[in-house]
């Protein structure tokens, strides 16, 4: 049975992507801070799709040692990586380690998920990665990546952050271009959800819809040996982000020394 790690699972796109991946027989490992919450969707998920291969680890992605912690006690290989979870937060927070809350979590905890994972990631015969982004990415301050400098703005933030997404799935698929690994980028649908209410937005999408094209990243023989590219709606778009090779090495090395 092959292993698919889920991050963002308690989300609306989260709980779809599971059910799927669930249905189509993987053994589940959901990554989540609230253990209340996710043990419920578990039971749910359990009950629907009879997959009873479905499990937690408790880790808050925005904190380096709690993902760092989950990885070091992991000891099977990974056959898929979903990174999944974003937050939108109206006003600006930090972490307890004083690191923007949207930054520690929508680019940081991608990049933690991946560095830490890979070992495990390593050991399977064919492993993928698949950042949840969005076509909704741009305007990044490379010189204030975590808003000290200018206003806050969790809109501008979120489109930071996908953008970043965007570039560091370019920076690992060219690091592990010689692998076993393939890393890609999708934007999964216009949901509603917590996180596009936070934006202002609507969604005119269902979250199954949602989650078609990150399943489809994460298990289609369609795409098997493609990496560093970015999809929409189940069809490689071309990226503008993934051209500037200096500003993606820039971004890969801001986020090595956190």
């Amino acid at each position: 049975m092959k292993t698919a790690l889920i991050t963002g699972a308690t989300g609306a796109i989260g709980n779809a992507i599971i059910n799927k991946m669930a249905q189509k027989g993987y053994k589940i490992v959901l990554v989540a801070r609230n253990e209340s919450k996710a043990g419920r969707l578990i039971e749910q998920q359990k009950k629907e799709t009879g997959n009873k291969q479905i499990i937690l680890l408790l880790a808050d992605l925005s904190r380096k040692h709690e993902i760092a912690a989950i990885a070091d006690d992991w000891t099977e290989p990974v056959d898929v990586l979903i990174n999944n979870a974003a937050v939108t937060p109206r006003s600006r927070k930090e972490t307890p380690e004083g690191i923007e809350l949207q930054f520690a979590t929508n680019v940081l905890g991608y990049f933690w998920m991946m560095q830490y994972f890979l070992p495990h990631l390593k050991k399977a015969d064919a492993s993928r990665i698949v950042n949840v982004a969005s076509y909704w990415a741009g305007n990044p301050d490379i010189n204030d990546l975590e808003f000290k400098g200018r206003h806050y703005n969790n809109d501008t933030a979120y489109r930071q952050s996908k953008q970043a997404d965007r570039m560091l799935t370019v920076a690992f698929a060219n690091r592990l271009k010689d692998t076993n690994m393939t890393v890609n980028a999708c934007h999964p649908g216009d949901v509603r959800s917590t996180l596009a209410t936070n934006l202002g937005y609507g969604g005119h999408e269902s979250p199954g819809q949602g989650a078609a094209t990150p399943v489809w990243l994460a298990s289609s023989q369609e795409v098997e040996g493609v990496s560093g590219k970015y999809f929409e709606h189940l069809q490689g778009t071309n990226c503008q982000f993934s051209q500037d090779q200096n500003a993606i090495e820039t971004l890969f090395e801001i986020c090595s020394n956190y």
